[in-house]
């Protein structure tokens, strides 16, 4: 099975697209996406695969995973959410202990922000969540990364104070990516309870890097966004 899901991505690859995907996700040396390999599939097509082979066990799931070829990693991922689904709760655990044994190959934006929301932060919405906080003070960008983005999956459920609570633990990171991941998430939060974004803007827009700023307050009205900005 796996050799099969291996050859139908291989017929799939696009060598024009695969050179603008390396530039897209910094694959260059010394840059955060550097070494990653494309073939040019676009997350569409990467979805159908996934569907057609949803029933691929772990250890091949863990042979994707591995590969420097970013497509593969992407379907491993996108077949893990689709078993999560599936399962019951002790396959669940499973899948979850799995996925964080795998952060270092879950080693792109794309990567994290399409799938740890639908097996982290799904599983941990009514546990202990911990080993967010733990992430979030991670040495590893795609950790903290992670960390922020989960929380996608409580602020749909309207629950807001982990990703208060991280975005004031990662308000000093260095890297633009978790700028972005900040900001995007305490938009997100705004758009359900504006009173709560607004409040952890009053308290720290002074000392939020621009970017982050900048992402958090895009749905706020001109006199509002004027205000932070300034």
């Amino acid at each position: 099975m796996l050799d099969d899901l291996i050859k139908d991505l291989d017929r799939l690859k696009n060598p024009v697209k695969s050179k603008l995907l390396q530039r897209f996700f910094k694959t260059g040396k010394g840059q955060y996406g550097e070494g990653d390999i494309f073939l040019g599939v676009m997350v569409p097509q990467q979805r159908e695969v996934a569907k057609k082979y949803k029933d691929l066990g772990l250890d091949k799931v863990q042979t994707l995973l591995d590969s420097k070829i970013h497509e593969y990693r992407l379907v491993a991922l996108l077949i893990l959410m689709t078993k999560y689904k599936r399962v019951d709760e002790k396959k669940k655990k499973q899948i979850v202990d799995f996925y964080l044994k795998n952060t270092k190959n879950i080693n792109n934006w794309d990567l994290v922000d399409l799938s740890c929301r639908y097996i982290l932060g799904a599983y941990f919405f009514d546990k202990d969540r911990k080993i967010f906080y733990k992430l979030a003070r991670s040495k590893k960008l795609w950790e903290r990364r992670i960390a922020i983005i989960s929380t996608a999956w409580f602020i749909g459920k309207s629950r807001f104070g982990d990703t208060i609570k991280i975005s004031e633990i990662l308000l000093r990171d260095k890297h633009d990516l978790i700028h972005k991941a900040v900001g995007w998430m305490l938009r997100e939060v705004g758009k359900r309870d504006r009173k709560v974004l607004e409040n952890f803007l009053d308290k720290y827009s002074k000392i939020m890097p621009r970017t982050c700023l900048r992402y958090a307050i895009e749905k706020l009205d001109e006199k509002k966004r004027k205000h932070y900005l300034s």
